[in-house]
């Protein structure tokens, strides 16, 4: 009988299986951690060789670096071939902070230029925050005609390079007489695709029953706004916050094109200027330019990670 046959032992291939798929895992998991490994290597290297070179004295930076710009005395003999490569020193032989010293005290324009990047970030972050969030809540949660189109829209103005709205942002600006001031800059940094998007995915998951019952017991939208929706979107408002941050303290476009007094320009587009003589203010500028980027990323690195994971956009 067909019943009655033994089947062949076939423990061992069955045992080899996922013995094979826990080392094809391992293996994975090793080359993913190298990747990863590399990537960031290569992403903070730059940031580790600027605040390391901060502390170095002028005569350090001027010999480690004069070898690329060919200004050292054995590029410069006569006959001189050029070297193959150049070995840099990226730990400072003896500390010191003569280059923060001669930039914090010795160029009040850089104060007064850091002060002007807070004026211009700081303004575009709290309105963005009000605008985006009020717009987010009507297109997650309320219903009215037209409202899939529109957000559409705003997807498309969300893949929009600043380029294209380059100009139509100029002539409007100088129809308001808004040129050479930080509203040229501020009121279309405000206005962002980008932030209604990413509110508006995050409110999405905030459950509509709650919503409901606020109605049946007479809340407006704006009291569920205020009582609902803002308190259990804060995760998102704060990844709002530090991506908005991140985003203008490094704009350079925008200044040079809307702001014609040099007074009234941000760090960013200052530490462009720094002469190529001048290597150790570049360092010490450059350092204390990535301060704040530093401190959020240390200190509110958990908030951006949450909010961008309950907002759906994780890969």
């Amino acid at each position: 009988m067909e019943a009655s046959k033994r089947i062949p032992n076939a423990g061992p291939a069955i045992r080899a299986k996922p013995r094979a798929a826990r080392l094809g895992r391992k293996a994975g998991q090793v080359l993913k951690v190298a990747v990863l490994t590399a990537l960031t290597v290569i992403f903070l290297w730059p940031m580790a060789v600027t605040l390391t070179n901060a502390f170095m004295s002028e005569a350090e930076i001027t010999r480690n670096y004069a070898a690329i710009s060919g200004t050292d005395a054995t590029s410069q003999a006569e006959g001189a071939e050029e070297p193959d490569y150049v070995s840099l020193h990226w730990i400072p032989e003896r500390a010191t902070l003569s280059q923060l010293y001669a930039v914090l005290i010795g160029r009040p324009q850089f104060l007064f230029m850091f002060w002007n990047s807070l004026k211009m970030t700081v303004p575009i972050i709290a309105g963005q925050i009000v605008v985006a969030s009020l717009a987010a809540y009507a297109f997650a949660h309320l219903r009215f005609r037209f409202r899939e189109p529109l957000f559409f829209a705003y997807i498309v103005t969300m893949l929009m390079p600043f380029q294209v709205t380059l100009v139509p942002n100029f002539i409007v600006a100088d129809k308001l007489g808004l040129l050479d001031t930080y509203g040229a800059i501020i009121f279309p940094g405000i206005f962002s695709a980008f932030g209604v998007f990413l509110l508006r995915q995050f409110m999405m998951f905030v459950p509509g029953s709650y919503i409901e019952a606020a109605r049946v017991d007479g809340a407006s939208h704006l009291y569920i706004f205020a009582k609902i929706i803002w308190p259990m979107s804060g995760a998102g408002i704060a990844a709002l916050a530090i991506l908005v941050f991140i985003d203008n303290w490094n704009m350079v476009e925008q200044p040079l094109i809307f702001l014609k007094d040099a007074v009234k320009q941000p760090l960013s587009v200052y530490l462009s200027v720094i002469g190529e003589e001048e290597r150790g203010i570049a360092f010490a500028a450059s350092a204390i330019y990535m301060l704040p980027l530093l401190l959020v990323a240390l200190y509110a690195e958990k908030y951006l990670v949450e909010g961008i994971q309950l907002s759906g956009l994780k890969g």
